[in-house]
């Protein structure tokens, strides 16, 4: 919408500035005193907001105190495990090398070892530590398996496991030490 105004000489802008009336205003006085219940009200609103800022981080220090436990008691084995992972899988490779004349000849020694390895899964189990077991066919997923090598296998699909070195495992919901693999290049 257009001014209706008609419009001035610029001259007569100064003119009708000279014709005001201004209030006289004291820069040098001192600002007026606030009453005390106001003066007592903002304080009583600074703590209000202050105590509110303090319950709210004590808070968030009592939910990150009881996260970082939590996750303590969940993952706190995650170095000692790696370290007794080998153990598990050199258990694994001599009860894979057992032939079966070695196995009669050798009952209860090779029972020794397989009851070694079972306590050993356990203690891991119980500290929710599992394997991740591919088998050869499955299809390779880098979120759990280490592509160790990649060969061209006949009668095989690009991105298929076609070897498993070691097992894998996992602690809770994180990967502890990923499964070992070789894949297929396709035939």
């Amino acid at each position: 919408m257009a001014d209706e105004r008609e419009i001035k000489n610029p001259d007569d802008y100064f003119d009708d500035l000279e014709n005001m009336e201004f209030e006289e205003v004291d820069l040098t006085a001192e600002p007026e005193e606030a009453s005390p219940e106001a003066e007592l009200q903002a304080e009583i609103n600074d703590l209000k907001d202050k105590l509110m800022r303090s319950m709210a981080e004590a808070e968030n220090i009592r939910k990150r105190g009881q996260r970082e436990r939590k996750d303590a008691e969940t993952y706190g084995a995650s170095k000692l495990a790696r370290e007794l992972l080998p153990v598990a899988d050199n258990l694994a490779r001599a009860l894979g090398a057992v032939t079966d004349e070695q196995r009669e000849a050798s009952k209860a020694l090779i029972e020794g070892i397989e009851l070694t390895q079972r306590e050993l899964l356990g203690a891991l189990a119980k500290s929710k530590i599992t394997p991740i077991t591919p088998q050869v066919g499955d299809k390779f997923d880098p979120n759990i398996h280490q592509a160790m090598f990649e060969a061209p296998v006949p009668d095989t699909k690009a991105g298929h496991i076609i070897q498993v070195m070691n097992d894998g495992y996992m602690i809770a919901d994180r990967l502890l030490r990923p499964a070992q693999v070789g894949v297929s290049s396709g035939g």
